[in-house]
């Protein structure tokens, strides 16, 4: 079994794309080999088949899983990784015909989503989109998955032969399903409570590697995992948040989004990524310095639609200007720019974050009556009393004031 911590014990993957026209191949590539550097790989070839569409047998075809096969020979390659989604059969055939271990983009990403998962909840999501993926390809994969063994593509739910009872799969599919719901319902209690005592949420969401979670560090102190990798974050963190205006908000950060991320992945992070949907406000991240940053922005919307989050407010958080000095960091209600890194922009986003969300609560310097001692009350309760200093006419209060107590409080407005 490969040990992916140590650097002299890397697997060797050649990764194979299919340049159907149907998407641009070249940065699809690019982006698999940061995928497979995220897992741990060392990628020692790229190879580009151009084809109208995939070969139903070998998905490349005959001739160029050929040239593949000598290459694994020459490079001595532990492992192929496919862009495209292979079928049972596919992988079947290359298996037989390369002699060597063969996974997917999606066996890739659930790999990697097996090594980062830490909830219970997110355990859980992996293991349902493995069992489900494998479930599907279990027909006519053969030998393909006895020489799977383990390492790159097998973490989590462990290795599953062709031989395994599909009523078993089924149960373990079945149970873990049932135990998605019952967390499901918990974080749904959770929320449903949080809107009854009127918590204010912020979601921050966006391609994965833009740099969400270095900004929901500056920004919240946490000590959450950054790193220059993909889906360095998997799980959901949520942390208090105190705006500039008094008010405190629960912001949240959760796994980034990616091109082509596999539909049944998405269903199965469905209850995870609808933390996004019950926001009260959106921060887009985006890493300024990428070229495609318009493509990677039209994902992440695409993705946001499909969860019901269309109508959400939201603030484009144009991350890593330090990157690019040479453009002008304009920013507006719409759009921040920051850089996570050295703080520039922090101050003015949460300015922008808190004109943006509803206002629940205004902040008010009032001169409460010693009889309105139950006013006081209300106000400890159900706003925040950011200072107080007892006069002979009353109690100075600054305090953040509901609106619910708005008109009340505003006969008791202090003079200047």
């Amino acid at each position: 079994m490969f040990d992916i911590q140590q650097e002299e014990q890397r697997p060797k993957a050649i990764l194979v794309g299919l340049n159907t026209g149907e998407y641009d191949a070249e940065i699809s590539m690019k982006e698999l080999e940061a995928l497979a550097d995220t897992a741990g790989c060392e990628v020692v070839r790229t190879v580009i088949q151009a084809r109208p569409a995939p070969e139903a047998a070998t998905c490349v075809g005959s001739g160029k899983l050929g040239e593949i096969a000598a290459l694994i020979g020459l490079t001595e390659a532990d492992l192929l990784i496919f862009d495209t989604e292979l079928t049972g059969m596919q992988m079947r055939n290359i298996s037989d015909a390369a002699d060597c271990k063969v996974i997917d983009r999606t066996m890739l990403i659930l790999d990697i989503f097996a090594g980062r998962a830490r909830t219970a909840e997110g355990k859980v999501q992996v293991s349902l989109a493995q069992y489900q993926y494998r479930l599907s390809r279990l027909t006519g994969m053969g030998t393909a998955l006895s020489r799977l063994g383990g390492g790159i593509g097998t973490r989590g739910p462990g290795e599953t032969k062709l031989e395994t009872d599909r009523r078993h799969i089924r149960s373990r599919i079945e149970t873990l399903t049932q135990s998605l719901r019952e967390l499901e319902k918990h974080r749904k209690f959770i929320g449903s409570r949080r809107k009854k005592e009127g918590v204010l949420t912020v979601a921050v969401v966006g391609y994965t590697n833009a740099g969400k979670s270095a900004l929901f560090r500056r920004l919240t102190e946490a000590e959450v995992l950054v790193e220059n990798q993909l889906f360095a974050t998997l799980d959901v963190t949520a942390r208090a948040l105190e705006l500039p205006d008094g008010r405190t908000v629960l912001l949240s950060d959760t796994v980034g989004f990616i091109r082509r991320l596999p539909h049944h992945l998405v269903q199965a992070f469905r209850s995870t990524l609808e933390e996004t949907a019950q926001a009260d406000l959106i921060l887009h991240v985006l890493d300024a310095s990428e070229p495609d940053i318009r493509e990677r922005m039209e994902i992440t919307q695409g993705l946001l639609a499909e969860l019901g989050c269309a109508d959400i407010p939201q603030i484009r958080v144009l991350n890593k200007a330090d990157l690019v000095p040479e453009l002008p960091h304009e920013s507006d209600a719409e759009t921040v720019w920051i850089s996570a890194k050295t703080g520039e922009g922090i101050e003015r986003l949460l300015e922008t974050v808190a004109r943006r969300l509803p206002q629940t609560a205004l902040r008010m310097k009032l001169c409460v009556p010693f009889a309105e001692g139950g006013f006081l009350q209300q106000l400890r309760q159900e706003g925040k009393i950011l200072a107080e200093e007892y006069t002979a006419d009353g109690i100075l209060v600054d305090a953040l004031v509901d609106v619910k107590l708005q008109k009340k409080a505003s006969s008791m407005i202090a003079a200047e």
